[in-house]
This record gives C-alpha cells, sequence and structure tokens, in this order.
C-alpha cells in the first residue's frame, strides 16, 4: 500500500532508511491492490496513507505479512501498518507484529470502516467487540482479546437492498468524496491525538454527543 504512495508523493525521498523498535503501531485495514484503493472498505489504508504523508521516516518495506513505514509522531516511534492479507484475515498480520515486538495491547489501535455509522462520523472505543467487522473479528480471534483500541469511520450502509458485501466494495459516489476526505483528515488527527495523550482524550474529542454505537 505505501509503496503506491511513492507514485505521487516524495515525502519518503529525504529520510533515512529507519527500522526502529516502535512505541505505538496505528493498524489501517483494507484489502491490498488496485482495484480496492479507493473503495469504503479500505478508509484505514487511507487514513494510514495520510499519517505516512505526514510523518514517514525512512521507506515502506514488506514485514508481518503486512506494508509496513515507521513514523515519528509526538516525539514517538510509530509504525503504520497495512496488513496485506485482504480484510477478513487482518487478525495474522496484527498477531505477528504483536509477538514480535511483545507490545501491551493498548499500544496498538486499528483504524476501520463501519457500515453501521453515518457517512463520516467518526468513533474511538479502547476496546470492545468487532461490531460485524470482519476485520476486527479476525484481529480479536487471533490475539485472542479484544482488548485494544480501535477507530472507526462511518461508510453508511447502502439505501437500497444491495448485497452489503459488494456495496463495501464500491468506491465513494462523488457526492460523498469531499465530506470522506475532511473525515479521513480528521481520522489522521485523531490518531496523533492518540499516540500522544491515549485513547479518552480522542474520546472525547470525537465522540462527542454521537449516541450510536
Amino acid at each position: 500500500m505505501f509503496k503506491a504512495l511513492l507514485n505521487y508523493l516524495n515525502v519518503f525521498n529525504n529520510n533515512p532508511k529507519s527500522s526502529m523498535k516502535p512505541d505505538k503501531i496505528i493498524v489501517g485495514l483494507g484489502n491490498p491492490g488496485a482495484k480496492y484503493r479507493n473503495t469504503r472498505h479500505n478508509v484505514g489504508y487511507m487514513v494510514l496513507a495520510e499519517l505516512a504523508a505526514r510523518h514517514a521516516v525512512g521507506k515502506p518495506r514488506s514485514q508481518f505479512q503486512a506494508d509496513v513505514l515507521d513514523a515519528q509522531i509526538a516525539g514517538q516511534n510509530v509504525m503504520l501498518l497495512c496488513p496485506t492479507t485482504f480484510m477478513n484475515r487482518s487478525g495474522s498480520a496484527v498477531a505477528e507484529v504483536v509477538r514480535f515486538y511483545k507490545l501491551p495491547l493498548e499500544n496498538i489501535c486499528v483504524v476501520c470502516d463501519d457500515i453501521d455509522r453515518p457517512l463520516a462520523k467518526l468513533r474511538m472505543r479502547a476496546n470492545g467487540s468487532c461490531g460485524g467487522q470482519n476485520g476486527l473479528r479476525d484481529i480479536i480471534a487471533k490475539l485472542g482479546s479484544q482488548d485494544f483500541p480501535r477507530f472507526r469511520i462511518g461508510v453508511d450502509r447502502p439505501q437500497s437492498k444491495e448485497d452489503v458485501s459488494a456495496y463495501i466494495l464500491q468506491s465513494f459516489r462523488p457526492e460523498e468524496k469531499e465530506e470522506i476526505n475532511f473525515a479521513i483528515q480528521e481520522a489522521a488527527d485523531a490518531m496523533e491525538l492518540w499516540v500522544k495523550n491515549g485513547p479518552n482524550a480522542v474520546m472525547d474529542r470525537y465522540n462527542r454527543s454521537d449516541k450510536s454505537k
């Protein structure tokens, strides 16, 4: 995923190659490959692309069944990790990196889409169930725990009886792009805040008066 960024970003050009032990890891969920690049299911990838543009250190690499990039955020070493196993097997990559670095689960945040939330609505949780999101479901299963933060971005449900699995693999409609692009920026801001101050600070700022799950 990050390698594709090199086609239109120069954020890596002047940075030394790095492979540092992370203080925190941000996981962006999605499906690899150009055909899925701008689909609803790939908003997690989009957020990490924005974070890469802001904070990248070194160059992307393939590791832990994922595309990986080091970043410096709020004075901390942060690994940006996009599993390349496809959404429903995201847990394999996350479990591998957790075992390797032996990080506490509270230091790993997963960014993903949520069809049960209105378009561009944001929600942070410090732990909890998968809420029907298959990538989260597999991560919980592979880790044997649901005690890790997750940040959801609403992509809305289909308005018709269209199959949900087909809907989430569609690109955003032209009239939705401005709103979802702003949400990607806000989500990247939220991840910066999570690195600096933890999940409660993110919940206070971004969950606001939104009472949906």
